[in-house]
């Protein structure tokens, strides 16, 4: 998928850019797979932001995505990739023989008229999802379960790949986009392939206006709040802040650890991801 580039008739155009969307095939979604999205706009249920820099944006419905594969035995056929305004990834909407039709997340390369299928017995080719036991060793994979049947929490977004590494007893090593090196069961599902559309990192915005209807608001630095909205706000003039950045509760933003120390999933982590 393309990047296009416009003619800078305005502030905005001269460095904003937009994907091609050459992939896409279907541009009407399917409505019995969609659902009401409700803007929070970062608050919790009191009514409190807890995540800044959040709301409006354009309305939108949430895509019922099918992250846990778990229809076996019966073959689907791919009717068309779609756009998703939630997600970064292209997704797919899939048809079973059956006649029940669902959303996955669309791999590159993933061609309408295919078929794919999930189970322990289907062959390892893309678009496919069976276990960590049954997918050969060195295999890109992405959307893999953390805990068997729990659905796919790992490499989902555009472009991501993990890559099977290892397999030793019950467990397998999984190289994942950051570097890391984790050790997950082997009865976690995995799904064959690369998340397609690559190219999502490479567009630039251009302008305020796009972000907000991404829903994404302004970004004020702490050094020019004042001292009771931020740590490091306040001072004669303008100031470096006079300590380390941090968040306004004071949590360390740059190389502070935030992980707990006795971390349940610490057994599972053979190597740290790169910094």
């Amino acid at each position: 998928m393309g990047i296009r580039k416009y003619n800078p008739t305005s502030a905005g155009r001269r460095f904003g850019s937009s994907l091609e969307y050459e992939e896409i095939t279907k541009h009407e979604p399917e409505k019995s797979l969609l659902e009401p999205m409700v803007r929070c706009s970062g608050r919790n249920n009191q009514g409190r932001i807890t995540i800044r820099r959040r709301g409006g944006g354009a309305k939108k419905h949430y895509r019922k995505i099918d992250f846990k594969r778990d229809k076996d035995g019966v073959t689907a056929k791919v009717v068309g990739i779609e756009y998703d305004p939630i997600r970064t990834a292209n997704i797919a909407l899939v048809q079973y023989a059956d006649g029940e039709k669902r959303y996955i997340l669309a791999p590159l390369g993933l061609q309408v008229g295919q078929e794919i299928a999930s189970g322990e017995s289907v062959e390892p080719k893309l678009g496919n999802c069976l276990p960590l036991l049954n997918i050969p060793v060195g295999l890109e994979v992405h959307n893999i379960e953390m805990l068997p049947g729990a659905g796919g929490k790992l490499a989902r977004s555009a472009g991501c790949v993990a890559r099977l590494s290892a397999r030793e007893g019950e467990y397998a090593t999984i190289i994942m986009p950051s570097g890391e090196l984790r050790r997950i069961h082997v009865r976690c599902r995995a799904t064959i392939g690369q998340i397609g559309n690559l190219d999502h990192q490479n567009v630039s915005l251009g302008k305020a206006g796009r972000s907000r209807h991404m829903g994404l608001r302004p970004k004020v630095r702490g050094t020019a709040q004042n001292p009771v909205a931020h740590p490091m706000g306040g001072g004669e003039g303008r100031t470096a802040g006079g300590r380390h950045p941090c968040s306004p509760t004071g949590v360390l933003s740059k190389g502070g650890k935030t992980r707990k120390r006795k971390n349940r999933s610490d057994p599972f982590i053979l190597r740290r991801r790169k910094k």
